[in-house]
């Protein structure tokens, strides 16, 4: 395997990223091109990639927020968007395809919560499939409970963890 880097998103991985969300998520949950610009945009510091020696193989994006409401379609455009709210918001948790199941999503997810962590954020919040709850319980968050979006016409769960 080679050796991975994770770094904060750049402009140039647009195309990239965009590429992943579209392969890694079906129909109407995958986000558009002009949101994923938009979140490289305005909260670069919560957008990371994971990198090997030949390309990104996957990224999590967020915003911040001073109340969440995950199932506000708007906030996915960053609308309630503050980079100094105290919560964030994971928007995308996704590696492409070719990598899953390699332990990669783990790595992305350590050190979001690492960067979170110094970043004085209180917690981190996420709506994620009923498959991917346990992956997420395995590093810390708490399931609250089925959510009321029903982003791309599916039924999400809402998880939780606290900083």
């Amino acid at each position: 395997m080679s050796e991975i880097t994770i770094r904060t998103v750049e402009t140039a991985d647009l195309d990239r990223c965009f590429e992943i969300e579209t392969v890694s998520y079906s129909g109407d949950e995958a986000a558009t091109k002009s949101k994923i610009q938009k979140r490289i945009k305005t909260y670069p510091e919560g957008f990371i990639v994971l990198e090997n020696s030949l390309e990104i193989i996957g990224f999590i994006n967020s915003g911040a927020t001073h109340k969440v409401l995950l199932s506000d379609e708007e906030f996915k455009e960053l609308i309630g968007h503050d980079p100094e709210g105290e919560h964030v918001v994971i928007l995308s948790v996704v590696v492409h395809p070719l990598y899953q199941g390699k332990g990669f999503a783990g790595k992305l997810l350590e050190k979001f919560i690492s960067m979170m962590k110094t970043s004085s954020k209180t917690d981190i919040f996420l709506i994620c499939q009923t498959d991917l709850i346990p992956m997420y319980q395995k590093y810390g968050f708490h399931h609250l409970g089925l959510s009321t979006s029903d982003h791309g016409g599916m039924s999400w769960h809402e998880m939780s963890l606290s900083l």
